[in-house]
């Protein structure tokens, strides 16, 4: 229960405070270089509404339904990789929120165990609407890219607030791999997720 004390605070803690910086963006770009770098953030209500329903289309479809774990959606997930050229994961954004935060990127069982009883504070202490700006506002979307703001700003020089639909859906698809896609931008595989994403984010349920 050590281990998990300060992470456990930490949680209580982005009630109110924005996080400066976290574990994924240390692990990729090194200590001393992660403080250098300032997260730039967007508050949920300047996000637009595309980029939200995107987002969960994509990385969450039963983001409201669930307490941090969708079993239906590792059901899912499994079933569909056997059968799809598109790989999906059965992650939710609540998960992968505590593993940008504070876990390594590994994918052992020791980790995941961790990422699973974190989760579970996550959900208990923070709302729907608070996981999903702070997942917006760390994640990843090209070398030295994290957060909405500059993703949006850096592909397609618009505010978060003022990113099209389409656009929304460009950048929901890239959260998978966004290193790869950085510099294939309109890759004959991004333009098919981003279609798929399109034709699906309106039926998605957003705080």
């Amino acid at each position: 229960m050590f281990y998990f004390t300060p992470k456990i605070l930490r949680i209580i803690d982005l009630k109110t405070i924005n996080p400066k910086t976290t574990s994924m963006i240390e692990f990729q770009m090194g200590e001393v270089y992660s403080k250098q770098k300032k997260i730039n953030w967007t508050n949920y209500s300047s996000i637009a509404a595309s980029m939200k329903r995107a987002t969960v289309a994509a990385e969450d479809d039963h983001f409201l339904e669930h307490h941090g774990i969708d079993f239906l959606a590792i059901k899912e997930a499994v079933k569909s990789n056997l059968y799809s050229d598109i790989k999906r994961g059965g992650s939710t954004i609540s998960q992968q929120l505590v593993k940008n935060l504070f876990l390594n990127p590994s994918k052992n069982i020791l980790r995941k165990l961790h990422e699973f009883v974190l989760v579970i504070f996550l959900e208990a202490f923070l709302t729907k609407e608070r996981i999903l700006e702070i997942y917006l506002n760390i994640a990843e979307w090209g070398y030295g890219i994290y957060g909405i703001k500059d993703a949006s700003n850096y592909y397609f020089k618009v505010d978060p607030n003022n990113l099209e639909s389409y656009q929304s859906a460009r950048l929901a698809a890239m959260l998978t791999n966004p290193k790869k896609y950085q510099h294939n931008i309109n890759s004959e595989f991004l333009n098919k997720k981003t279609k798929q994403i399109f034709s699906r984010m309106d039926y998605s349920r957003i705080p």
